[in-house]
């Protein structure tokens, strides 16, 4: 089996991974740079272990021990264990004391669940209204309101049902974390190996693992033969790590070679993968976005009734002297009314239909709100390895260095040659690919030797007999430094300056060089010495970005989505992928997110940095997570696409999270969307598609606010006036079919903006102000018109249930003004979904055949609906046509309500931001506003979870969860080895044990 190995004396984490060796330092006459890690050596302690052993804050005192480098004779002495592994009992004493290795997630209680989504401020004025109806209602000799209760209740159920249902599908990040640790593992315990459960391994555990296995935890080798793990999923390493005796791996990483023995220096969630499930569950309790926006929208609302509940509540009782029960239904009106209940259901309908259409692009959506999210995304943070590019290594046909008499082609072929057919590692792949017909890489030629790579010469060959010549040929290929030192023909002093040169040129690209030599051998003895290697040409190895990426992040930019690249490989090979893909090369090194701009530099602040950068590389799961966090910080909606485990802490804080085809389930578990193919075009149709529904919310925002100040402000003006009691039950019914018309915007034509939307909440609501008091007027007009005067009587032969002077709680003035809310409330919808004339854009046919259905529904209740209880009766057909008439009447100059709107107070509105924009710009000060914590209390009451709820089923044992602190994710043994060191340090074993002394 074959592998890149690092220098013996290299960092062990070195990205140049695989079979074929790729280049690095190698000090002998020449050094060819490549862009790897600074070598290390290992370091022992700087006074006696023994000594420090029983002291902790000795113990952990840098000057004295660098827990990062310390040889692994050390590392045994500093966790109290030997090579022969633990006792039974001493291994039972550190399972109570360092917890089991697993992940352990929060259990919600399915009924609490459900019950927390009826805890918002809307669904309480509707919970209240039904106890007005049922209990408060019930006096002077009346029954409860039966209707109206049941009515609210149904409501609220349906509602609660819809948002329940969505979130127990959604995917849950820590369980799959979980599920990716190690079920097994095989441990030395008592002097006998043995296999048992990964979650009873302890620190100081000695463990055993092969080609196939999962790590089954944070450990340092003892032992190594041969070996390369694949930890591309939690570190973004594009290729698999090659290991030495003394070297860590990390719990959850795949063992692609050979085999390793180790002592487990951390577990469960201390480890490294540990750490990012901790920071996936990290923002549990945050308030969504659509939260937000839905809790602003719910203040308008209230403000607005309670206002008009509280005027009603002085003139009604105090000034009018009413009945008890008699106000309290003019109350119920404007409660049930002016509340849109059903907003949250209309917008989780709409963005469910959403959800489905997203399914035809092949993207799953596991978090609905997030599609919300996406239309408003503004920068897009993006993983390099298999998200940006294929995670396939190939040979760079472009790049590829010849030097003699050979072509590139030629030099490829001889490349496949040395080259494994079978039980390939990742180099030999790219090489044997290369040729586009694999059987080439054995035709013609008849093997005869073939050394794969060993960490020793760093370099596979192969002897075999060409079969058209009869000539013995052998060929090798391998690190430049070790394949240079092997050629002894044609070798020049400018052959080599030549080749440094290159290879300096392909380190600073981010190439990784593979050189290539060739040899003829005289007589027939394959093992005899040849004539001499002579170079005959230079390989560039590369993961090359995906065939659709550049066209996406250039669909991308133009829908004004701005794209950086965050990746855990190194700067040379950011800065390169960057290039390609025209992404721009201002990439740094993920040290700047910690020490941040260098003195003297452009930047004044890290977040300036931030948004310059095209990209940042070397960054672990914590750089990912702060970087998304800084860039929410500054106002931007961010998007994140990934694929391995390390991505998942970031996929969860990010607004949208996006799991690319081929992801881990940890990544595909954190993820708002989850494409199920290859490459990123997919988010282009995901961000247009997001963006039509975002308008069709917005529409029915506008249209839900405007009916709230419609109802509320016409119904109060009518009490205050005319003392006009309006039946509740009647307010219900206009509620119940609006809803079910609004429920048809879910797939109405709308056309996706071309630049990220938001919610102008000041707009949406001062076109709501203006549509819902032209309304208001349209129906006080009408009312004042059949009270005051005779004129509908006298022209159109038309008569109420009293005579002269009319009564203005006629139950078919009741019938009448239940007709001409019904009709043009719904009619709105046609004006606030469009941006020109209502005629010019054409709705779906599913709204047209909704609105057609329920304005049929409110005519035939206008001339059937003798519902006594309701204190309304049947009007002619003569009224039900007076109201139609007058309603389109009214209805044709609402666009230009909305036209006038446009060209005075909105336009205004967009100036003063505009301006405010252009001072922060200015003055390089982000303007931010510190919001009150009632204000924050307020938006966490929409997001479906309460917290007083979430503490009493802990309370009652319901769910556990893990609370960890934010620390640096490191990947070195010191942060680790340091904790458990301190544990032991504090629980000395009571029995000895297996510890030194």
């Amino acid at each position: 089996m074959s592998a890149v190995a690092n220098d013996p004396q290299g960092d062990a984490t070195d990205a140049t991974s695989s079979s074929t060796p790729i280049e690095e330092p190698e000090k002998k006459k020449r050094q060819y740079k490549d862009f790897g890690h600074d070598d290390e050596k290992a370091t022992h302690a700087k006074v006696d272990m023994s000594t420090i052993e029983l002291k902790a804050e000795d113990l952990y005192d840098k000057e004295k021990v660098d827990l990062e480098t310390i040889v692994i004779d050390d590392v045994f002495k500093l966790l109290q264990c030997t090579a022969e592994g633990l006792n039974q009992e001493e291994a039972q004493r550190r399972l109570e004391l360092f917890g089991p290795n697993k992940l352990e997630s929060e259990e919600q209680n399915p009924f609490l669940q459900f019950l927390s989504f009826m805890w918002n401020p809307l669904s309480w004025v509707m919970e209240a209204a039904a106890l007005v109806a049922i209990v408060l209602s019930n006096g002077q000799g009346k029954p409860p309101d039966w209707p109206d209760f049941v009515g609210i209740v149904l409501l609220l159920f349906i509602n609660s049902a819809i948002g329940f249902y969505e979130e127990r599908n959604a995917g849950n990040a820590v369980k799959a974390l979980m599920d990716s640790l190690a079920p097994k593992a095989k441990v030395r315990r008592d002097g006998q190996w043995s296999e048992i459960e990964s979650s009873i391994l302890v620190p100081g555990d000695m463990v055993s693992f092969k080609i196939g296995d999962i790590v089954p935890a944070d450990c340092r080798l003892t032992e190594a033969i041969n070996v390369s793990i694949d930890q591309a999923a939690l570190t973004g390493e594009s290729l698999p790590q090659s290991k030495k005796t003394g070297d860590q791996c990390f719990s959850g990483s795949t063992c692609k070679q050979g085999e390793a023995e180790g002592v487990v220096i951390s577990t469960g969630p201390n480890t490294f993968f540990g750490r990012a499930a901790s920071l996936v569950g990290q923002d549990d309790d945050t308030t969504g976005h659509l939260q937000k926006i839905l809790a602003q929208i719910g203040s308008f609302c209230l403000v607005t009734i309670g206002i008009f509940v509280i005027a009603e509540i002085f003139v009604l009782y105090a000034g009018f002297r009413y009945r008890y029960r008699a106000g309290l239904d003019n109350i119920l009106v404007l409660l049930i009314g002016g509340i849109p209940i059903a907003m949250p259901t209309v917008l989780s309908v709409t963005l469910a239909v959403g959800a489905q259409q997203l399914a035809k692009y092949k993207a799953i959506v596991t978090r609905i709100t997030a599609i919300e999210e996406l239309a408003g995304v503004t920068i897009l943070c993006s993983d390099k390895t298999g998200t940006l590019t294929t995670n396939k290594l190939t040979i760079d046909r472009n790049t590829i260095q010849t030097y003699g008499s050979f072509s590139a082609e030629d030099v490829i072929l001889l490349a496949a040659y040395a080259s494994r057919t079978e039980n390939q590692d990742a180099i030999d792949m790219s090489v044997v690919q290369a040729l586009g017909d694999t059987a080439r890489a054995r035709a013609g030629i008849k093997l005869l030797d073939f050394k794969p790579f060993n960490p020793v010469d760093k370099r596979t060959e192969i002897t075999y007999r060409e079969e058209s010549s009869g000539k013995l040929k052998r060929v090798t290929k391998g690190m430049t430094g070790i394949i240079i030192e092997l050629c002894t023909r044609n070798k020049t002093e400018e052959l080599e300056e030549r080749l440094e040169k290159d290879v300096e040129d392909f380190a600073v690209r981010g190439l990784r060089a593979l050189a290539v030599a060739y040899e003829e051998l005289d007589g027939d003895d394959h093992e005899a010495e040849g004539d001499g290697f002579e170079l005959i040409g230079l390989l560039a190895i590369f993961d090359p970005p995906r065939d659709d990426t550049k066209q996406t992040i250039d669909d991308a930019l133009a829908l004004g989505v701005r794209v950086k690249m965050v990746t855990g490989d190194q700067l040379a090979i950011a800065k390169e992928t960057g290039r390609r893909l025209g992404l721009g090369d201002h990439m740094y090194p993920a040290k700047v997110l910690k020490d941040g701009p260098a003195p003297g530099s452009k930047f004044s602040n890290l977040d300036e940095m931030i948004m310059d950068a095209d990209g940042f590389a070397g960054v672990f799961p914590e750089h990912k997570y702060e970087i998304v966090k800084r860039l929410q910080g500054l106002g931007h909606l961010c998007a994140m696409t990934g694929d391995g485990a390390n991505d998942a802490p970031a996929l969860s804080r990010a607004n949208v999270g996006i799991a690319v085809e081929g992801a881990t389930d940890a990544a595909r578990g954190a993820a708002d969307i989850v494409l199920t193919e290859p490459g990123l075009s997919t988010i282009v149709h995901a961000i247009r598609q997001s963006r039509i529904i975002f308008q069709r919310m917005r529409n029915y925002s506008i249209y839900a606010c405007a009916v709230t100040i419609r109802i509320v402000v016409c119904f109060a003006i009518l009490s205050f006036v005319y003392k006009f009691n309006f039946p509740p039950f009647m307010v219900l019914i206009i509620a119940l079919l609006n809803d079910g018309t609004i429920m048809t915007l879910s797939v109405d034509r709308v056309l996706p903006s071309l630049t990220p939307d938001s919610w102008d909440l000041v707009e949406i609501f001062s076109y709501a102000v203006a549509y819902g008091i032209y309304l208001t007027a349209s129906t006080i007009a009408l009312v004042c018109i059949i009270i005051e005067t005779n004129f509908f009587q006298d022209k159109f032969g038309v008569s109420l249930d009293t005579a002269p002077p009319i009564s203005h709680n006629d139950p078919k003035l009741h019938m009448i003004v239940y007709l001409q809310v019904a009709i043009i409330s719904q009619a709105l919808i046609f004006v606030t979904r469009s941006h020109g004339f209502f005629f010019m854009e054409r709705p779906s046919t599913a709204l047209l055949g909704a609105f057609a259905l329920a304005q049929l529904i409110s005519s035939i209740i206008a001339a059937y609906g003798n519902m006594g209880f309701t204190k309304i009766k049947a009007i002619s057909g003569g009224w039900i046509g007076i109201v139609w008439i007058w309603n389109i009447i009214w209805f044709i100059p609402l666009d230009w309500v909305k036209f006038g709107m446009k060209a005075t107070v909105i336009k205004a509105i967009r100036k003063r931001r505009e301006r405010i924009a252009h001072e922060v710009a200015a003055t390089g000060i982000p303007l931010t506003r510190t919001q009150s914590r009632a204000a924050s209390i307020h938006e966490s009451l929409y997001s479906n979870r309460v917290s007083f709820i979430k503490r009493a089923a802990r309370k009652v044992g319901f769910g556990g969860k893990i609370s960890m602190k934010p620390e640096e994710l490191h990947r070195f043994s010191s942060i680790q080895a340091q904790r458990v060191g301190q544990t032991l340090a504090r629980n000395p074993s009571r029995t000895g044990g297996t510890a030194p002394v």
